[in-house]
């Protein structure tokens, strides 16, 4: 089997006479021993692999180890040098206020952020066709068709998201063109075949009113014949099959679609701060267990009752939707800490709150007193 080039998808043009549907009816293909194919619905379907394939356990389980991890302790002179360095990115904050801040507390808090990804595989074929360019067809005549999932591709690498599509031997059938109906060309809607069209510019009267003037004279887009060629056959009469592209005829055949990609649960330990969850989503953490494996194991012994629990929910969430269309190739499950420190701090007799957070000291600062409109983001 050799890989498709992806080809582009066919645009049906609405300028020509009534159009045949975009996907053929599917009555106009005969059997070809595909009684083991699941198409989409209208020639699209996912497909669904084997039992046998979902068999496939993990035999050994990778031995996650709980790294120690230290964060190094926040201090007056490390919140503000982080507040300015958040303030000097901002066109709209003035450090005056970040400079002359009085910390009065600061109070560190770390958070578990634990995400599973899972590297899945789906397959899906569609009925899909090209213009026939005289090559050999490798139809049935040539053998059964074989089965989606028994069809051997090169895998990417793994939690490499990638698309492919793939002809499947033995799939091709030679069918005359459904929109020009094998004429190779069909009859320009512009001018319904007569090459001229009516002048835009005189609307067929031959004469236009001149600029300034009050008499009327020879319209001169049209040379005063009140006609003009047609511009979108170029007055041809008739326009090339965009879809056959003049050849008469389509080469329809299956394509296999496989998608490889990541499939992403994310859960961090609930807070009572008036800070972004989003936030703690993006920052930097240090990671404390990785566990790899073809298939993960839910956690069951972490300190953390949460974490166990969304170990538990993540496996059972992406386990049951995922195999019943799709293979797992592997699954990742990581634990991270992030750090988050609440700064209270006082300016021109008034209390406010920042945070740093993640292990890179981002700031967020929403209630600044020093600040300008100018449209910026606070974040």
């Amino acid at each position: 089997m050799r890989m498709d080039q992806e080809h582009k998808d066919t645009t049906l043009e609405l300028e020509s006479e009534p159009e045949s549907p975009s996907v053929p009816p599917m009555d106009l293909f005969t059997p070809i021993g595909l009684d083991t194919w699941t198409f989409r619905d209208h020639g699209r379907k996912k497909l669904f692999p084997p039992p046998e394939m979902m068999q496939k356990l993990s035999e050994e389980r990778s031995n996650p180890v709980l790294l120690e991890c230290r964060f190094p302790r926040m201090t007056d002179d490390m919140a503000r040098s982080a507040l300015l360095s958040f303030v000097n990115s901002k066109c709209c904050y003035g450090n005056r206020a970040a400079g002359e801040l009085l910390i009065q507390e600061l109070k560190p808090q770390t958070f578990y952020r634990y995400r599973l990804k899972t590297f899945s595989e789906t397959r899906v074929c569609e009925w899909t066709f090209e213009p026939y360019t005289n090559a050999s067809v490798d139809g049935p005549q040539n053998g059964v068709s074989p089965r989606p999932w028994d069809i051997k591709v090169q895998v990417p690498q793994m939690f490499q998201e990638d698309i492919k599509k793939f002809r499947v031997p033995h799939s091709s059938l030679l069918k005359e063109c459904h929109k020009c109906h094998g004429r190779g060309r069909y009859k320009c809607s512009g001018c319904h075949g007569g090459g001229r069209m009516r002048c835009v510019t005189c609307n067929g009267a031959r004469k236009a009113k001149a600029k300034h003037l009050k008499y009327q004279k020879r319209c001169q887009m049209c040379s005063g014949t009140g006609r003009k060629r047609c511009d979108t056959c170029s007055g041809r009469g008739n326009k090339t099959c965009s879809t056959c592209q003049g050849v008469k005829k389509l080469l329809h055949f299956i394509q296999l679609i496989i998608t490889w990609k990541n499939n992403i649960y994310e859960f961090i330990s609930e807070h009572q701060l008036s800070f972004p969850r989003d936030l703690l989503s993006k920052a930097m953490g240090e990671n404390v267990l990785k566990d790899e494996n073809t298939l993960v194991y839910p956690l069951v012994d972490f300190p953390n009752a949460e974490i166990s629990l969304a170990s538990q929910r993540a496996i059972a969430e992406h386990h049951g939707p995922l195999t019943s269309t799709s293979r797992i190739l592997r699954q990742r499950q990581t634990i991270e800490l992030v750090p988050v420190t609440e700064v209270h701090y006082r300016y021109a007799a008034k209390s406010y709150i920042y945070y740093i957070y993640g292990t890179e000291n981002k700031v967020y600062a929403l209630d600044y007193p020093e600040r300008y409109c100018c449209g910026c983001t606070i974040i």
